[in-house]
C-alpha cells in the first residue's frame, strides 16, 4: 500500500508547535483537565487511576456517554478511538476494498482521499458550492453516486468552510446512498461548534448503513486527549474494535477518564458554551480584518468550527504564500491547496484574542506588500 503526503497535515505537525502564531488549528484554545475537573476530590481521582490498558473499544461508561449524543445508540453501537482520525481510518478500512468507488462530499479534510485511494478505490467529487454558500451540488452527488458507490464521506459541519448541510441536504444524501446500496461515512467532529448556539443534526437514525464519528478535538477544544469514536450498527462497531487490535489496541486510561468527565450532560454544556463564547468574541475580530481588504478577500461566514476559508484575488500560489508567511513572519495558516483549491486560505481564530490579533497583524505584513491584482 502506497501512502500519499497528507500535506495539511505534514505541514501543522512539522511547524505548528515551531511558530509565533498558528493560526492553522480549526478548533477552539485548549482546555486543560483542571478546567474538566473542577473539585479537588476528582481531580485526586485521576492522579490515583492506573494506567492499565482498558477495555480496548472504550469503558462501557464512556461508549454510553457517547450514544447518548446519538439518539437510539446504545453502548454497543460504539466503538472508541485515539481521535476521530483513528475513527475516520477504521471506518474506511473496514468499508473500501480496491475497485470500489467513494464519493467525497468536497472541499473536506483530506485524510479519506488519501487513504482510500491508497486501499485502491477512486474518488469521485460531489462538491459543496462557494457560489450558493458552499451548499451541496445535488445534481453533481446524483451523476456522482453509482453503482460502483462503496461509499458517500462527507464532514457535517463542513471543513474547511463551516457549512452545515440543510435537512434536504441530508435527505438527499441518504437518498443517493440508498438508492445504490450504498454507505455513509459523515465526520461529525465539528458538532457543537456552532456559532449561532444551535447543535448540528445528527445523521445518526436516517439510513442502516451509516457510520457516524466525531470526537473531543474540534467542539470540545480537548484535542490533546486523543479521544474519539465511530457509531454505527452494532455488529459493524465489533468488527471496527477488531481493527483496533492491529494499531492502537486501547483508548489511554486517562483519557477515558478524562472524557467520561466531559460528557457529564452540565460539564459537556459548560464546556460547549465556552467554545461558542470563544466564536462568538473572536469571529468579528476576522470578520472586521477581511473587511478592511475590500474585494481582495471573499468569505462566505462560516456558521461552525473556529475557521474561516477565505477566497483571495491576488497573484500568487497558496502554498507559495503560506510559505512566506511562515518563514518571514512566523505565523501559520492552510493553503487551499491542501483542499485541491488553490486561491484559498483557511485561517483559524480560535486562539485567545491577543493571540488571533497578533497573527493576523503579522498577516497584513506581507499582504501589504504583495502587488495588487489587475482591475
Amino acid at each position: 500500500m502506497k501512502l500519499e503526503p497528507f500535506e495539511m497535515e505534514r505541514m501543522q505537525s512539522t511547524w505548528e508547535n515551531r511558530v509565533a502564531h498558528n493560526l492553522s488549528e480549526s478548533g477552539v484554545h485548549p482546555m486543560s483537565g483542571e478546567d474538566i475537573l473542577t473539585t479537588p476530590e476528582d481531580r485526586a481521582a485521576l492522579l490515583r487511576e492506573p494506567l492499565v490498558y482498558i477495555q480496548s473499544n472504550g469503558t462501557e461508561e464512556l461508549r454510553s456517554a457517547v450514544a447518548r449524543l446519538h439518539p437510539g445508540a446504545t453502548a454497543e453501537n460504539v466503538t472508541v478511538t485515539n481521535g476521530t482520525a483513528e475513527a475516520n481510518f477504521i471506518a474506511a478500512w473496514r468499508l473500501v476494498e480496491p475497485g470500489d468507488e467513494v464519493v467525497l462530499i468536497l472541499p473536506n479534510y483530506m485524510q479519506l482521499w488519501g487513504i482510500v485511494r491508497a486501499f485502491g478505490a477512486t474518488v469521485v467529487p460531489a462538491r459543496l458550492r462557494e457560489e450558493t454558500g458552499w451548499r451541496l451540488d445535488g445534481d453533481e452527488l446524483h451523476r456522482a453516486v453509482g453503482p460502483r458507490t462503496r461509499l458517500i464521506a462527507v464532514c457535517n459541519p463542513n471543513n474547511p468552510t463551516g457549512a452545515i448541510l440543510s435537512e434536504a441536504e441530508r435527505k438527499e444524501i441518504v437518498a443517493a446512498a440508498g438508492r445504490h446500496g450504498a454507505w455513509i461515512l459523515a465526520d461529525e467532529v465539528y458538532r457543537g461548534a456552532e456559532r449561532d448556539g444551535r447543535e448540528t443534526t445528527t445523521l445518526w437514525g436516517s439510513y442502516d448503513r451509516l457510520l457516524v464519528t466525531g470526537g473531543l478535538s474540534k467542539a470540545y477544544g480537548l484535542p490533546g486527549l486523543r479521544l474519539g469514536w465511530v457509531v454505527g450498527p452494532p455488529s459493524t462497531a465489533g468488527e471496527l474494535w477488531g481493527r483496533k487490535d492491529y494499531i492502537t489496541i486501547s483508548p489511554g486510561a486517562l483519557s477515558d477518564r478524562l472524557a467520561r468527565a466531559a460528557l457529564r450532560p452540565e460539564v459537556r454544556a459548560r464546556i460547549l458554551g465556552r467554545t461558542r463564547g470563544i466564536l462568538a468574541a473572536n469571529y468579528p475580530v476576522l470578520e472586521e480584518w477581511v473587511g478592511r481588504r475590500g474585494d481582495l478577500f471573499r468569505l462566505v461566514p462560516p456558521r461552525a468550527g473556529a475557521i474561516a476559508y477565505l477566497r483571495y484575488t491576488w497573484r500568487v500560489n497558496s502554498t507559495e504564500l503560506v510559505t512566506r508567511l511562515r518563514e518571514e513572519q512566523g505565523v501559520l495558516i492552510v493553503p487551499g491547496d491542501h483542499f485541491g483549491m488553490d486561491g484559498f486560505l483557511r485561517v483559524g481564530f480560535g486562539n485567545e484574542p491577543e493571540d488571533l490579533r497578533a497573527g493576523l497583524q503579522r498577516i497584513d505584513a506581507v499582504l501589504d506588500r504583495l502587488p495588487l491584482p489587475a482591475a
